[in-house]
């Protein structure tokens, strides 16, 4: 018989993990910096950062809001360019490109007399490869085709190049309805045992983590292993709490088994599994580890499922090779959600 209790605890972990998760894109944003930077201290707008939880990345920035579309660039127009006219050719010098010598007995290819040279204005066209004689001045922000030779027939002309985009931020909506229906899965898995409060922290957490991973393919040290000392202590503090169904000692030895198995395989293949991966499996691992040794391996087999499917699927789309790194956070992350779920369902 369902009572006001079931309905309520969902309801009430659906309204933590929307509110939770509406305070992420300011951290997910500074967070987002590529490997060897420093976390970001300015906004997209130059405008420094205060804090680490928000809805944008600063105060003068709002998340929700589309970002300015750039300036129109107008249609690209014909505007017709005089040729120069070319003047009348001296009887005593011969066109160019025939080939003939000059009756002064210059060979061919050298260049005309004073007197025989023609005025400017009576210069001719250039030749393939050669410079384009003197003519009316260029036009700003244009680029030019015409004829061989380089005789400007046209000038097709553009408005300027628009500024380069400033790093996008994550909004605030997809974070908070992620960690929303997080929060509301393990409600209904959990039920009123006192490990759902740990689960509803670590949940944020674990979205912002799976986020920064996604974009930068980066696990930050300052959220991996906070996550693995807070789930191991807050755990602890459940384990003494009546009705709990989990053990705080498989907790620790399964995030210690979890760590030095990922450490196996960074050694083995470093450019295969992060270094960051390594610490967060602490944190899954103690996760994993309170419901048993079972929910540990499905936990982990289901990670390293969804990363390989998810690798099958760039590869048939050909938007990835068989050797394209991904980042592998993230499936670790739903991996250890995954075995969670189960655990704590049949816990």
């Amino acid at each position: 018989m369902t009572t006001a209790l079931d309905l309520a605890l969902p309801a009430a972990a659906a309204l933590w993990g929307a509110t939770a998760g509406s305070l992420l894109p300011r951290a997910a944003y500074r967070f987002s910096a590529p490997a060897g930077e420093e976390w970001r201290t300015t906004c997209p707008a130059g405008h420094p950062i205060r804090g680490w939880l928000g809805r944008a990345p600063c105060r003068d920035c709002t998340t929700d809001s589309p970002a300015p579309a750039p300036a129109p660039v107008p249609a690209p127009t014909e505007v017709s360019v005089p040729t120069p006219a070319a003047g009348p050719t001296p009887d005593d010098a011969p066109a160019p490109g025939d080939g003939l010598t000059p009756d002064d007995g210059s060979a061919p290819g050298d260049g005309l007399t004073p007197d025989d040279a023609p005025t400017p204005g009576d210069a001719p066209a250039a030749a393939d490869g050669e410079d384009v004689p003197p003519g009316p001045p260029a036009l700003d922000d244009e680029s030019r085709t015409g004829g061989a030779g380089g005789n400007t027939k046209t000038a097709t002309t553009h408005g300027p190049a628009p500024a380069p985009r400033t790093p996008r931020t994550l909004r605030t909506t997809p974070l908070a309805l992620a960690t929303a229906l997080v929060c509301t899965a393990l409600a209904l898995a959990t039920g009123t045992r006192p490990e759902l409060a740990v689960w509803l922290l670590l949940a944020p957490v674990g979205v912002l983590l799976a986020a920064v991973d996604f974009r930068v393919q980066r696990l930050p040290d300052p959220l991996t292993l906070p996550f693995a000392a807070a789930a191991l202590a807050l755990l602890g503090v459940a384990a003494l709490l009546p009705e709990h169904a989990g053990d705080w000692l498989t907790s620790l030895y399964a995030a210690l088994a979890l760590g030095t198995a990922y450490f196996v395989l960074f050694l083995v293949n470093p450019g295969g599994m992060g270094f960051g991966d390594v610490k967060l499996a602490l944190g899954t691992g103690a996760v994993l580890g309170w419901y048993g040794w079972p929910t540990v391996l499905l936990g982990t087999f289901a990670g390293f499922l969804f990363g390989a499917l998810y690798g099958g699927a760039l590869v048939v789309v050909r938007r990835a090779g068989r050797k394209t790194a991904i980042a592998f956070g993230p499936f670790l992350i739903a991996g250890a959600f995954a075995g969670l779920l189960v655990g704590a369902y049949t816990a």
